[in-house]
């Protein structure tokens, strides 16, 4: 018998503070996309190291392909979702364990980390860093609770978690999402 669903996924009132928290800041990414601060293959390498810890199966594929596209090399993309950072240099290392704390954390990072973050990398990078945390966060525990409605569709639902509230979040994104979209 498979054992219970266990990875994190959406409870209702966490998935509206998120929506507002994510897409109401969305011209952060934008700016951190555009800045040529972070180049496409380490966002996606930071993006890989959230993917990790959160479990997402649809975000490890995705971007998994997408890190491949922007030339990150196959061992890498391995290492990262092994968990394993001894294979990059320092330079990068550093981000990508802030990245994993991120989401080890729930966001709520330690002050100390974010400090060598910033030590590392500059103020205006370690900023443009978190919109990209932020946006895989969200897109893991999405895809994750549609895992956990399917969990349960197979009798094994996520402890905690509701029919109502798998559906509402699945459902919700179409609606507040667009709201948050406009709030802006």
């Amino acid at each position: 018998m498979n054992a219970a669903f266990t990875r994190r996924i959406f409870t209702w009132q966490e998935f509206k503070s998120t929506v507002q928290e994510v897409f109401g800041r969305m011209d952060e990414l934008r700016r951190a996309a555009r800045g040529g601060r972070i180049s496409r293959a380490f966002a996606e390498k930071l993006m890989l190291a959230v993917t990790r810890v959160n479990g997402c199966r649809y975000c490890a594929y995705g971007h998994s392909r997408a890190a491949l596209a922007a030339g990150v090399p196959q061992a890498e993309i391995q290492c990262l979702l092994s968990g394993d950072l001894s294979c990059f240099p320092a330079e990068e290392a550093v981000a990508l364990a802030f990245a994993q704390h991120y989401a080890e954390s729930r966001g709520q990072v330690d002050p100390a980390t974010w400090q060598r973050l910033v030590e590392t990398y500059g103020e205006a990078t370690a900023q443009d860093i978190l919109p990209y945390l932020r946006m895989i966060t969200f897109g893991n525990l999405y895809g994750n609770t549609f895992d956990a409605l399917l969990s349960r569709l197979t009798g094994k639902p996520a402890p905690g978690s509701s029919l109502w509230s798998e559906l509402g979040v699945l459902l919700g994104v179409f609606v507040l999402v667009p709201l948050a979209l406009l709030k802006r």
